[in-house]
């Protein structure tokens, strides 16, 4: 009699790939939460590709800093010797050459981008053509004065899933035509660095930056307004004047986080040298990282110049923040954020502010407009659990303004 023997068949089921893509040390200090969520997650498998600012000597060679966490699956090159109009559009050129052949050899099944910069505008234009979804990491914010703000929009358009900071950008995203049911408020995400990461204690931080804390201190970080004619070197060497005002009061502790791959770029950061040459207790870094940075928040009284953090996590720390000129406009901002013109008189009298008593006592009571810690656990649990069969055919989703334009 014979005997019918089956055998169990063991079905494999391939992990869902993630690509998570970063051009920049800011964008780095913002996805490597999300990283860590996606590789600690058996169902999902990681790949990382470094393009631009990361791979330059110039830059600080920062793909180094996400080498000490993670393997990177890919390095990009693309970035040239040239910060001009020109030299940045065939910059996108190359970007968009060289990422569509990536695409075409690691085959994700997702790739994950962050913010607005002109790389990550030609990454997204490859993989909208090579059919891979995108999901866009805060968008529908708004910077007035720069190209930025364009650029942010079309990678919203290209994209197919979105995870906003606050409940106004998520509105503005859905204004764009964007579905609903695939626009997600998750909150900013740095505030995950400030909750997860040791901070350093002022010893700690002092010895790792060669530098000593004074009485008064400031973390400064000033980069070009690309859609403003007047030169970023005025608008640069007025704050560098006041600066040199405040320093003359009383001795300053001033560290310096220098601009990154825009137009101009690099003349700031030759006036931040020639500057530190001359005053005490006055340091730069082309790259911080994600702990000396935010432990370094513990101890100044104020983050000056026109970046995102000043306005996304120095609020957590109860801090001041001014805020130089256009480069920002339009940001959803914390009462703890001075606002001012990129001019000498305007800057003087922010920094004026700083003594006011009642500003002081305000700042107390700060509280931050992103929200919590937890943008990357949420955004990696849709990621990996939302339905992409069909996700690439986007209907634009109609908002009824009949009403108010009949008022």
């Amino acid at each position: 009699m014979l005997q019918k023997t089956t055998k169990k068949m063991s079905l494999s089921v391939s992990k869902r790939k993630i690509c998570i893509v970063s051009a920049t040390r800011a964008e780095w200090y913002l996805l490597r939460n999300l990283c860590h969520e996606i590789q600690n997650d058996k169902d999902l498998s990681l790949q990382i590709i470094a393009i631009g600012a990361h791979l330059s000597h110039e830059f600080g060679l920062t793909y180094k800093e996400i080498e000490k966490e993670f393997k990177i699956t890919k390095k990009v090159e693309m970035l040239l010797s040239s910060d001009s109009e020109i030299g940045i559009c065939k910059s996108m050129g190359l970007t968009q050459i060289s990422f569509a052949e990536t695409l075409n050899e690691l085959k994700p099944d997702i790739i994950v981008v962050l913010g607005d910069r002109y790389e990550i505008f030609s990454c997204v234009a490859s993989a909208m053509i090579c059919k891979i979804p995108v999901a866009h990491l805060h968008g529908g914010e708004a910077t007035w004065g720069l190209i930025d703000e364009a650029i942010r929009h079309s990678i919203t358009k290209m994209s197919h899933l979105h995870f906003v900071a606050t409940k106004e950008y998520q509105k503005r995203v859905i204004q764009l035509g964007e579905s609903p049911l695939r626009v997600f408020n998750v909150g900013g995400f740095g505030l995950d660095n400030i909750a997860n990461l040791k901070l350093l204690s002022k010893d700690e931080l002092q010895k790792a930056l060669n530098f000593t804390f004074e009485k008064r201190n400031f973390l400064i970080t000033f980069h070009p307004v690309t859609l403003e004619y007047q030169s970023s070197q005025k608008q640069f060497q007025d704050l560098l004047k006041v600066l040199d005002l405040e320093y003359k009061k009383e001795n300053l502790g001033l560290i310096f986080t220098k601009s990154n791959a825009d137009t101009n770029g690099r003349i700031i950061n030759e006036m931040i040298d020639d500057f530190c040459s001359c005053h005490k207790n006055c340091i730069a870094f082309v790259s911080m990282g994600a702990l000396n940075y935010l432990s370094s928040m513990q101890f100044i009284n104020a983050v000056v110049g026109n970046s995102s953090s000043a306005l996304c996590e120095a609020p957590s720390f109860k801090i001041a923040s001014i805020n130089i000129g256009d480069r920002q406009k339009g940001r959803i901002k914390a009462k703890s954020v001075i606002d001012c013109e990129a001019n000498f008189k305007s800057i003087e009298e922010a920094f004026k502010k700083l003594n006011d008593k009642n500003f002081i006592k305000e700042l107390k009571n700060t509280e931050n407009p992103y929200g919590k810690a937890g943008a990357a656990k949420k955004t990696k649990e849709i990621l990996k659990k939302i339905n992409l069969e069909n996700i690439l055919k986007k209907e634009f989703f109609d908002i009824d303004f009949s009403t108010e334009f009949e008022k």
